[in-house]
């Protein structure tokens, strides 16, 4: 699958500087997650966006279904949690570890192809069972802060281990058409959250979901870009066939670092990237283009850019 998100960020960081750390938001989820996630600014008085919090995903307008509609046939493991032979499991293979972690395969890398379906609504599995992750919220401690270059961004206030889930990218569904009358019209100031997901399917069939946290979203709408990310996502189908776009840890994080993932979706793949920025350089959509400040070795100078919704 591919991931796409235009390119901005939150001015925060554009004013002088004060010298005093100011907690701004006691909790940005408003009670909604099962941990708060308190928001500090010792770099400027911006105040964070006026949102509305939702943990998952909504149904804006075009979407093609509502993302809450169940469709996904439960199964019938009357335990604490379903093993191996779990109907949900069957289907894909397991996803996750007794922790909840992602598994990994030979030579420990994560499997980044594999359809995920976990236990859902109509399913007799028990909460705590193990393959039920991505719908249960945020669990590990985050901080969002004022960034000096990048606007807002999130940093973990604990250790988080690889492969454990840090937290959707959430917000409305919206369908190809709005999204795209949406994108059109920002103007060079304006913040583009808007963030493609294209899944390459059967018959070389091509399956887009398109999700705006603008006004509407969670604490992943505060996650910056980098080259070299410490997050990866990954499409998670709970209960509809619209995807939760689920944030994981792609490595051990230490508290006080900054979370990341790459809007573009090369998770890792420098190369793509470089090659994929190097392509809307030359094109008629270079003006576009966004400084990139995520400070990464390999840095390609700007962050990702999707011409398809323009």
């Amino acid at each position: 699958f591919l991931v796409s998100i235009g390119g901005s960020f939150d001015p925060c960081g554009s004013r002088q500087a004060t010298n005093m750390a100011v907690v701004v938001d006691g909790d940005v989820c408003f009670g909604l997650e099962n941990v708060p996630v308190p928001a500090f600014n010792d770099v400027d008085d911006t105040k964070l966006p006026d949102i509305r919090y939702t943990p998952t995903n909504i149904a804006g307008p075009g979407a093609p279904t509502d993302p809450a509609e169940i469709m996904y046939q439960g199964c019938d493991c009357q335990t604490s949690t379903c093993s191996a032979v779990c109907p949900c499991i069957l289907r894909f293979g397991p996803t996750y570890d007794k922790a909840g972690c992602l598994l990994t395969e030979d030579g420990g890398k994560f499997c980044l192809s594999k359809p995920i379906i976990e236990c859902n609504t109509s399913c007799r599995c028990g909460e705590q069972c193990s393959n039920r992750v991505a719908q249960k919220g945020v669990f590990v401690h985050l901080d969002v802060f004022c960034t000096r270059h990048k606007g807002w961004g999130v940093r973990s206030a604990e250790k988080i281990p690889r492969g454990r889930f840090v937290c959707e990218y959430a917000g409305e569904v919206l369908g190809l058409d709005q999204a795209r009358k949406r994108t059109q019209n920002l103007t060079p100031e304006d913040m583009n959250y808007i963030l493609t997901l294209r899944e390459h399917i059967a018959n070389g069939k091509i399956v887009e979901t398109h999700i705006d946290p603008t006004h509407i979203g969670n604490v992943g709408r505060y996650i910056n870009h980098s080259c070299s990310p410490n997050l990866l996502m990954l499409p998670v189908r709970v209960d509809s066939e619209i995807p939760k776009l689920a944030l994981f840890a792609g490595k051990d994080i230490e508290v006080g670092e900054e979370l990341s993932f790459d809007y573009s979706g090369e998770h890792g793949n420098v190369m793509a990237q470089w090659k994929q920025q190097k392509t809307v350089e030359k094109s008629t959509d270079a003006s576009k283009l966004k400084a990139c400040f995520c400070g990464s070795e390999t840095c390609t100078g700007f962050l990702p850019f999707d011409p398809s919704l323009y």
